[in-house]
């Protein structure tokens, strides 16, 4: 009984942990800046009057529209390489390939910072010979991003799960491995594929170092990059700053709850 209990109590701090700080930005949303800087933690009558500030003060539709191009570009293509990638190191197993795929995974120790100047020298030289691609562009963010070492090992490890003869099947029926794999495989992975689509949407959207570095234009910018600069302003108005975060939080929160069941069948493995 007193496990039970002392269980409870932990859950019961850690859940407010958890939810205190979007709680606090809600009522925040409602309050003057003077009250947010004071740490009120009651709503107030003043989300009217931010909401009016931030229109005025603040281009808030095209960042979300930035923002939304770039994670649903980098969502749907790195589903698609990634997966074939997992696909690929899985069902087709060499030594050549898994020295290949333990190479990826040491990319992993590499932090992004260390590969930020290059990258950008990179797409710099890129912007010479084709500009489309290169700095201040929409695809010199996507471009990095597509797909990383962790999305591959995510698919590959959910694909061992996946019933081999299901693909024996598929070919004895004449389709070719294309045809397996998008018809038998893609289905299949369902719950798998919301798992790594809310895991890249979630840091697309949030994503802000690189989105800083590579895009010069404000009519560029996305919805982190307007967060901050509301926030390095010489007079914030901290009301209005939460409301924009709270108007951020929103896509990701949405898609969130409305996969959520996918994605913890996903995370722990399941396949249907």
């Amino acid at each position: 009984m007193a496990k039970r209990v002392f269980t409870y109590i932990f859950l019961s701090i850690a859940a407010i942990v958890s939810i205190f700080p979007f709680l606090w930005m809600i009522v925040s949303a409602t309050n003057k800046s003077v009250d947010v800087t004071k740490g009120r933690l009651l709503p107030g009558s003043a989300l009217v009057d931010n909401f009016k500030s931030m229109m005025d003060a603040v281009d808030l539709v095209p960042a979300l529209l930035n923002s939304a191009k770039i994670s649903i570009s980098t969502t749907l293509i790195a589903m698609l390489i990634a997966s074939l990638a997992g696909y690929g190191f899985e069902i087709f197993r060499s030594k050549a390939k898994d020295v290949v795929f333990s190479i990826l995974l040491l990319s992993m120790m590499i932090p992004f910072a260390a590969i930020m100047v290059p990258l950008y020298r990179m797409f710099g030289t890129i912007s010479q010979w084709m500009p489309g691609i290169g700095i201040d562009t929409m695809t010199a963010v996507v471009l990095p991003t597509v797909t990383t070492a962790f999305l591959i090992f995510f698919f590959r490890q959910s694909t061992k799960m996946f019933p081999k003869d299901m693909l024996e099947a598929g070919r004895i029926d004449g389709l070719t491995e294309l045809g397996v794999f998008f018809r038998i495989y893609v289905p299949t992975m369902k719950t798998t594929y919301a798992a790594a689509a809310i895991i890249t949407f979630m840091s697309s959207w949030n994503n802000y170092l690189w989105p800083l570095v590579v895009l010069q234009s404000p009519e560029k910018r996305t919805i982190p990059l307007l967060i901050s600069n509301l926030g390095s302003s010489y007079s914030p108005d901290y009301g209005v700053i939460m409301l924009v975060i709270l108007i951020a939080t929103l896509p990701t929160a949405i898609v969130f709850f409305l996969m959520q069941k996918h994605f913890v069948a996903g995370m722990t493995g399941s396949v249907k």
